[in-house]
């Protein structure tokens, strides 16, 4: 398949593309490279031995992506684009508003326009909310409790409305929980700006030295050690989850919606501890008081994907912390 990634140098899409071009799809990526580099593009050639294409475009800027659209015709895309980082979207909201929304509906215009009806979506498990009990299954209230959490369900609704409207769309909404680890090559992984936002990222910043201690947002959570309780999920089964989503686009499902996780919940804490055993470094860290629009426990109940697109998650918290560590230690300052 010719597939189009939106945000395909970004942590997910990233790891998404590499696992994709290896199953012989061919890869088109536009990314602005607001929160990513280039470099995570030439890598993944690298190890794949395959070329992928790639412009640098905004998506909000409609007359350069019209130029991607009548360069390549494509079967499918897969739309990861968009600022992701829940603090931040608290203290900026029209920031991600005009950016993820307004990106996605050019986008889908011109999916529409070039009569490209395939998409998998990058959700997330931040539509739920505040669950009133776990596992979450997808049938579950939607009340997201954060900006970022509501451009994603706004999103969502586009898509349904799309979908309503005409059914020669097929469209996979995927639900992601925590996504954590990298390639097992430790060419590819998450690099962020600055201070992380992400846990694990922050952890192995911390044991690398490049980071003085880990800031812990809040130990009053009604958890059993009072820490947030997630649903870490290795980077590489959440990408061969895209492939799993677009072998089902195939089927001509209409629109389906999934979450992707493993069905189990660790605290903070657990992740501090379990990343010191594996990597031999101390990780220090300091309570600080909790974020606005973080909430206590949030893990999936990830039984449909398993049974609707015959995925499953299959690596679990130690190859989760050794990829991140491997990683971190061939590459102390990110891609640079």
């Amino acid at each position: 398949m010719n597939i189009l990634v939106t945000g395909g140098a970004g942590y997910i899409g990233s790891h998404t593309c590499l696992s994709l071009m290896e199953e012989g799809h061919d890869i088109c990526v536009v990314d602005n490279l607001s929160n990513s580099k280039e470099t995570p593009l030439k890598r993944i050639q690298e190890i794949t031995g395959r070329r992928l294409q790639f412009y640098r475009i905004d998506l909000t800027q409609k007359a350069s992506l019209v130029q991607v659209f009548e360069d390549r015709r494509f079967d499918a895309v897969i739309h990861f684009a968009g600022l992701k980082a829940v603090g931040e979207s608290v203290l900026v909201p029209l920031a991600y508003y005009s950016n993820n929304i307004v990106g996605s509906l050019v986008l889908f215009e011109l999916m529409d326009a070039y009569g490209v009806k395939n998409i998998v979506f990058s959700s997330s498990a931040t539509v739920y909310g505040e669950p009133e009990k776990v596992p979450i299954k997808e049938s579950f209230p939607v009340c997201p409790a954060n900006p970022y959490g509501r451009t994603k369900l706004h999103i969502e609704h586009i898509l349904r409305d799309l979908f309503a409207a005409d059914r020669k769309w097929n469209i996979a909404i995927l639900r992601y929980f925590n996504p954590v680890g990298a390639h097992p090559s430790g060419m590819i992984g998450e690099d962020p700006n600055d201070i992380p936002n992400n846990l694990m990222p922050f952890i192995s910043q911390v044991a690398v030295g490049k980071q003085q201690e880990l800031f812990v947002y809040g130990n009053d959570y009604p958890t059993h050690d009072g820490t947030g309780v997630r649903d870490y999920i290795h980077v590489m089964d959440l990408a061969h989850g895209h492939a799993y989503a677009l072998n089902k686009l195939g089927e001509a499902p209409g629109l389906v919606t999934y979450n992707l996780g493993t069905g189990k919940g660790f605290s903070v804490l657990e992740m501090v501890s379990a990343f010191e055993k594996v990597s031999g470094k101390p990780v220090p860290y300091k309570i600080v008081s909790r974020r606005e629009g973080d909430i206590a426990t949030c893990y999936a109940d990830p039984s449909l994907a398993e049974k609707e697109l015959d995925w499953k998650a299959k690596l679990g918290i130690n190859e989760m912390c050794e990829d991140t560590w491997r990683w971190q230690k061939k590459n102390p300052d990110g891609y640079i």
